[in-house]
């Protein structure tokens, strides 16, 4: 099955556009686990195991076990592998470096990890991100238009009558790509998704922004249509509550997100 036959399957499995990031931080989690990094692993698996049914994808922030050293880079693995494979994984790393710094990326976290998809910056332009585009069967995501405010300090800029983020899009789609080619367009800019798709209507957009964030449900999938998209929530789902209870509440804002963001 090819990766966009793997996401379509799950999304009709699960009537599900949601991915939910797993951007998990010691200093949130329910007072019932210990704060300590071995925890995130237990909260991920609760998480995971709750809302199963739910997503399409799960996305885990490297930049959250990283700083944690070995032990939170054996949390990811963990977590990872706690994941059914039907279901798509997502690693937000936002790699991008000259070639064989790329290559060894790549490698990591295609073959060694085994994840389906990366996000990866393009600021450095085709040469720093061709090594993840030679893989079948991947994804990958390339930040054009981000959900934080500080977007607009450089992916906004006019060049040549054009926006950066548009240069970034237009650009990328005349790469050679083995790899399935997508973009990650905030939520917070429902007017420039629905721009975006005219001139990359088939290509899969990963749209954060929703929940925390601020971006809107209804108004990002109107101008998205019905082009492929996989949309995150992270805390607004993680951190429903703090007691007890935090994996149903994580099921129940699941649940209100899937039934929002709708297929």
């Amino acid at each position: 099955m090819t990766i966009s036959g793997k996401l379509t399957s799950i999304q009709q499995k699960n009537q599900s556009r949601l991915c939910i990031g797993l951007d998990t931080e010691l200093t949130k989690l329910p007072y019932i686990l210990k704060s300590k990094p071995e925890s995130i692993f237990e909260f991920n698996k609760a998480i995971i195991e709750a809302t199963v049914n739910q997503v399409c994808a799960y996305k885990i922030n490297f930049a959250f076990y990283e700083q944690y050293g070995a032990e939170g880079m054996v949390a990811l693995r963990k977590s990872l592998e706690c994941i059914p494979e039907n279901i798509i994984t997502i690693a937000d790393a936002k790699r991008g470096d000259i070639g064989n710094t790329s290559r060894a990326y790549a490698a990591s976290v295609f073959e060694e990890m085994n994840f389906d998809a990366i996000t990866v910056s393009p600021y450095m332009g085709r040469d720093s991100i061709e090594p993840f585009l030679e893989y079948d069967n991947k994804i990958v995501f390339i930040l054009a238009l981000t959900s934080n405010p500080g977007s607009a300090d450089f992916q906004r800029l006019i060049s040549n009558g054009k926006p950066i983020y548009r240069h970034v899009v237009e650009t990328a789609h005349t790469w050679k790509c083995n790899a399935a080619l997508g973009f990650v367009v905030g939520a917070t800019h429902p007017n420039e998704v629905q721009e975006i798709r005219t001139y990359s209507s088939n290509s899969i957009f990963l749209i954060p922004g929703i929940g925390t964030q601020g971006g809107d449900a209804s108004a990002t999938m109107k101008a998205n249509g019905d082009a492929p998209a996989i949309v995150n929530v992270s805390r607004a789902i993680l951190y429903a509550s703090s007691g007890v209870d935090f994996e149903s509440k994580a099921c129940e804002q699941a649940q209100r997100y899937q039934k929002e963001i709708g297929m």
